[in-house]
């Protein structure tokens, strides 16, 4: 006999998902699927095509394109070495980077720009909290080799007209422009003069970042600090009459369409690539991590990442913040209905059922079959309280007289005033279409 010693010692452990990785289980499951179906819609309305691109790229990709002193590259990172070759690899933390590696090694620009979206996980060791976690979805929208703000609008507009498609309230849009990158210099030098001015306010990562990056020191969140940086010398007094003309065009059609924003010179964005145009939309609902949303110009990475110099525009989102936010506002249910709901009571009709079963399914039908096995054959009570916490519009049920005339009986279970009736198997696939709810999803 196994002493308790020896039960304990051999007992296996459970294992657990990764801190900030989260697992997306049904019915969730169902709203993310809604979304992303809304997202796809949108997207091919104004003429964005899917790109999908690995979730795993070469470490010089990010720290080339996003910047050696950002967060990103610096903390939050998951790099490691291939096991083979020795290559320094990373988890991608964006994807926009991986977007313009892809167009380059493509020759996607050779006949012209390209409209191009995509969706899918990226990665960043970072505090899991609210809405932000170590694994998380993007969804994002890149025009690669425009170079007007109309496209730059485009991008704007098209987002808030996601946020109406998905009923999500309260959401404020910021803009910024951060010039051309000799009114960055002349910008850079005029902060790194008062901030040396008010280094005894300066807490340490806004020291160590005051000659390599001083203006990623304007979106500290040290509260300490905030009141001195308010004062620091604004990028917009810098912009020359081009840099100007650009950000001036984008107002004009954001206010033709009516589309509220405010200008926020603070706004930098987190990574290094951006030039001109920078923007966010923002929330106070989700505590301080507020931006649901944000993008910009960044007309300099393609030709960083070696490729030929071409302008570039595109946004991020976080699928886990805007659902999140949009949950507040009271989503629609998206629950996957069923049409039918199969009860059998013998197991001898089982291949019969099946090959039924899968005739309706190949026309659209969607149906669950009750779980096979003697006991469950032995209850129709049991089965009859499976079919209605289904959520079937029916049930159709395959008892022994039925099958004995080649008959199913049709039983509504939502709507009490239409009695249930024997078909014919025959008939049922001329009947599937009124056997099928209305849509796929109640949006």
């Amino acid at each position: 006999m196994m002493s308790e010693a020896g039960a304990v010692k051999n007992k296996v452990e459970r294992l657990t998902g990764v801190k900030g990785m989260n697992d997306l289980l049904p019915p969730d499951s169902a709203v993310v699927e809604w979304f992303e179906a809304k997202v796809r819609a949108l997207m091919a309305r104004y003429a964005y095509r899917n790109i999908r691109t690995p979730v795993v790229e070469r470490t010089p990709l990010f720290v080339r394109g996003l910047g050696e002193v950002t967060d990103i590259v610096e903390k939050e990172m998951y790099c490691f070495e291939d096991r083979l070759n020795g290559d320094p690899l990373t988890l991608r933390p964006e994807a926009t980077a991986g977007v313009v590696r892809a167009a380059i090694e493509h020759n996607m620009l050779y006949d012209g720009g390209k409209r191009l979206y995509y969706m899918g996980p990226m990665f960043r060791h970072e505090r899991p909290q609210k809405g932000r976690y170590r694994q998380f979805d993007q969804i994002g929208a890149e025009a690669l080799g425009f170079s007007g703000p109309d496209v730059d609008a485009e991008l704007i507009l098209m987002a808030a007209a996601l946020w109406q498609e998905i009923g999500l309230q309260d959401v404020r849009l910021e803009l910024n422009s951060l010039g051309q990158p000799p009114e960055r210099q002349a910008h850079r030098q005029a902060l790194i003069s008062y901030f040396e001015g008010h280094s005894d306010l300066l807490d340490e990562d806004a020291k160590r970042r005051l000659y390599s990056n001083p203006l990623r020191i304007l979106d500290t969140k040290n509260p300490q600090m905030q009141e001195m940086v308010a004062q620091a010398p604004k990028l917009l007094d810098y912009l020359g009459p081009v840099s100007l003309a650009h950000f001036e065009g984008l107002k004009a059609i954001l206010d033709a369409n009516k589309l509220a924003y405010t200008v926020n010179p603070r706004l930098v964005r987190g990574m290094d690539y951006y030039n001109l145009t920078v923007f966010e939309f923002i929330t106070d609902q989700l505590g301080s991590q507020g931006t649901v949303c944000g993008g910009g110009r960044y007309d300099y990475l393609i030709e960083q990442v070696g490729g030929k110099p071409s302008p570039a525009v595109g946004w991020a989102l976080g699928v886990d913040r805007v659902l999140e936010l949009a949950k507040s506002g009271g989503l629609p249910d998206v629950a996957v209905g069923l049409d039918a709901y199969a009860i059998v009571t013998h197991a001898q009709a089982m291949p019969d059922v099946l090959r039924i079963l899968e005739q309706l399914r190949a026309v659209g039908v969607r149906v669950q079959l009750n779980p096979a096995g003697a006991e469950a054959m032995a209850s129709m009570k049991a089965q009859f309280k499976r079919a209605d916490a289904s959520g079937a519009t029916y049930a159709l049920i395959f008892g022994e007289d039925e099958m004995a005339t080649n008959e199913v009986t049709v039983k509504p279970l939502r709507d009490s005033a239409q009695p249930q009736r024997r078909r014919p198997v025959a008939e049922l696939l001329q009947w599937a279409a009124s056997l099928q709810s209305n849509a796929l999803m109640h949006t």
